[in-house]
């Protein structure tokens, strides 16, 4: 199965229990977030933000500036626009290749609203905010497990999403 199947058998998991969903059995996303976010500052370089993912086992960081979100730094931005271009990641800047424009949700939204916008957007990590201050990150994965896709799609979803690990495991 590959990884545009994993997100179709994910989609068609969440089509089925939205039909559960419809009849009143509801899920809100603050039951599903993470609460404790690891963020950064957007002076920082891509190297320390990659330290701190590793160090965390994480796939992104999101961004400050002033108290204020400004940017989502992903495992995939950093693939693009520092390895890919052949930038130093001790010279580069977190605001030179962060996501700036960050879609959200809220902590009252049901799941089915969630999953709606991050397939909108075609985004696999939503933070969560309650006004203006982050209060959680919900990923495909964990809506994946919250809707009950079956074992084999699960284990390709983790598979995929920690492939880098798995790939560094095999280098000599």
């Amino acid at each position: 199965m590959f990884y545009g199947e994993a997100i179709v058998e994910i989609h068609n998991a969440f089509v089925h229990n939205y039909g559960l969903l419809k009849k009143g059995l509801t899920m809100k996303i603050e039951r599903l977030m993470v609460r404790n976010v690891v963020t950064l500052k957007m002076d920082a370089t891509a190297h320390e933000a990659v330290k701190i993912m590793n160090r965390d086992r994480i796939g992104c960081l999101v961004i400050f500036h002033n108290g204020d979100i400004v940017g989502i730094l992903t495992e995939r931005d950093l693939l693009e626009r520092v390895l890919e271009e052949c930038k130093n990641p001790k010279e580069t800047l977190v605001s030179e290749i962060m996501t700036r424009h960050v879609i959200v949700g809220s902590p009252n939204m049901e799941l089915v609203e969630a999953t709606r916008l991050m397939f909108k957007h075609n985004v696999k990590k939503l933070p969560i905010t309650q006004g203006s201050r982050l209060v959680g990150l919900v990923t495909v994965t964990d809506i994946a497990r919250a809707t009950s896709v079956d074992h084999e799609t699960m284990e390709l979803i983790e598979t995929l999403s920690h492939m880098h690990r798995i790939d560094a495991a095999a280098t000599p």
